[in-house]
C-alpha cells in the first residue's frame, strides 16, 4: 500500500472515487484481518493472565492498533466524499494511509521482536498448550462453517494458506 502511494497516489492533485475506494477497502480487508488474528484472541489474553509485566507493552500495542483505527476512520470521513480534489486533501488522504501502514507495521514488528519473546518466558507449557488446543479448535469451527468450495483439501494445505496470508499482510504493510 505505501508502495502505491509513493508510485501513483501522492504525486496526484486529485484521486477519483474509484482510486479512493480501492485504497479504502485494501485498508480496511487489512484492519479487519489484523485485528481478529489468532494472537489478539489468545496469545495476548494469556499473556495478560499470565504476568503483570506485559501490562505497558501489551498498552503500546493496544495503542497502535488504535492509531490503525483512527486513520482507518480517517480515511472513512474521505472516502463519503467520493473523489479526493486538491493536493492538500491529497496529501491529507495519503498521509492517512501512511499513518495506518506505520501504525500497523509498528505493531507486527513489536509483537515479532517483543511480544513473542516475553510470552516464550512468561507463559507455562501446559498454558501454551491449552492456547494450540482453543487455536485448533477455532480452526476446526471455521473450517466447517466455511461454504464447501472454500474448504481446503487437507489441514495441511489449511495451515499453509494462513502462513501465506500472514506473510502477505506483513509484505503488503512493508511494501514501499
Amino acid at each position: 500500500m505505501k508502495k502505491l502511494l509513493q508510485s501513483n497516489f501522492i504525486h496526484q492533485t486529485a484521486l477519483t472515487s474509484s482510486q479512493v475506494s480501492y485504497a479504502f477497502d485494501a485498508l480496511q480487508r487489512l484492519y479487519h484481518n489484523c485485528h481478529w488474528r489468532k494472537i489478539d484472541t489468545f496469545l495476548i489474553p494469556a499473556l495478560r493472565r499470565a504476568t503483570g509485566q506485559a501490562g505497558s507493552l501489551l498498552d503500546e500495542l493496544d495503542a497502535l492498533t488504535d492509531a490503525a483505527g483512527q486513520a482507518i476512520a480517517d480515511i472513512s470521513a474521505r472516502v463519503m466524499a467520493a473523489a479526493v480534489s486538491g493536493e492538500a486533501a491529497v496529501r491529507q488522504f495519503c498521509g492517512a494511509i501512511e499513518a495506518f501502514c506505520d501504525a500497523m507495521l509498528t505493531r507486527l514488528e513489536r509483537e515479532e521482536h517483543e511480544l513473542f519473546s516475553l510470552a516464550r518466558t512468561m507463559i507455562s507449557g501446559e498454558d501454551w498448550f491449552a492456547i494450540a488446543n482453543q487455536m485448533l479448535a477455532h480452526d476446526a469451527y471455521r473450517l466447517e462453517t466455511r461454504p464447501a468450495r472454500e474448504t481446503p483439501a487437507s489441514p495441511g494445505e489449511a495451515v499453509h494458506a494462513a502462513e501465506v496470508d500472514r506473510q502477505r499482510r506483513h509484505a503488503f504493510i512493508a511494501a514501499g
